[in-house]
């Protein structure tokens, strides 16, 4: 029970953290005509997730801080693997596509550090749609049918299933070598996350796509915003 209270409090505080990304958005939206920022309804869906906080017991997941799993496993090791996703994505994209200086922040950029705000409650959103509600759900399945004799089955499915997701979504128009790489680095990210959400919780995988976010977002933003325009 104290570690499901733990899931919703820090739940709800990332609940709080995207509100205020959302008030201070709004404040400074006037001065950028490409400010992105959430709608209050933003944080009515992810109450959807809710519910999953009181099931990762039951469907063989770790809970946010669970007491087994040292901060290590749940934070560094998923951090600095997403940072070489963000580092690689930042050397392919930024210093081989567009080695020119920008004259304005592009759309997966934003001005810092609003950027932090708009990032994290991203981050946050995607994990709760694409790691917590649906990995919950299969596992939960995978457990009561048959007895747990397909869990496994299941298990695997839905990593390959979910780390698929978002680099199909996502493919970009271009040249070959680029389709391949970003389907290729989303799997692989997305997979690792998928690991992590099954071996650390949920705050291992969500760790590991701010790691992304810091260098791809972030400090790419930062230096774009700073030192180019």
């Amino acid at each position: 029970m104290k570690t499901t209270k733990l899931n919703v409090i820090i739940y709800t505080a990332f609940l709080i953290f995207a509100s205020v990304g959302i008030i201070y958005g709004n404040t400074i939206k006037s001065n950028y005509t490409f400010l992105r920022v959430w709608e209050y309804q933003n944080i009515l869906i992810l109450l959807l997730g809710v519910p999953f906080l009181f099931w990762q017991t039951k469907a063989n997941l770790p809970n946010f801080l669970e007491e087994r799993i040292s901060n290590y496993q749940r934070f560094l090791k998923p951090l600095l693997i997403g940072s070489v996703f963000g580092i690689l994505d930042v050397f392919v994209i930024k210093f081989l596509m567009h080695p020119e200086p920008y004259t304005e922040l592009p759309p997966f950029l934003q001005p810092f550090p609003y950027s932090i705000f708009l990032y994290f409650s991203g981050a946050f959103e995607i994990e709760v749609f694409y790691r917590l509600i649906p990995l919950t759900l299969i596992l939960l399945l995978g457990k009561w049918l048959a007895g747990g004799k397909y869990f496994n089955t299941f298990l695997w499915s839905a990593i390959v299933l979910t780390s698929l997701r978002e680099p199909i979504e996502q493919l970009p128009n271009g040249e070959l070598w680029l389709v391949v790489y970003s389907l290729s680095t989303g799997f692989l990210m997305n997979y690792f996350q998928a690991i992590y959400f099954k071996n650390a919780g949920f705050l291992a995988s969500l760790t590991l796509r701010l790691g992304h976010y810091l260098f791809w977002h972030i400090l790419l933003g930062i230096y774009v915003q700073y030192f180019e325009l």
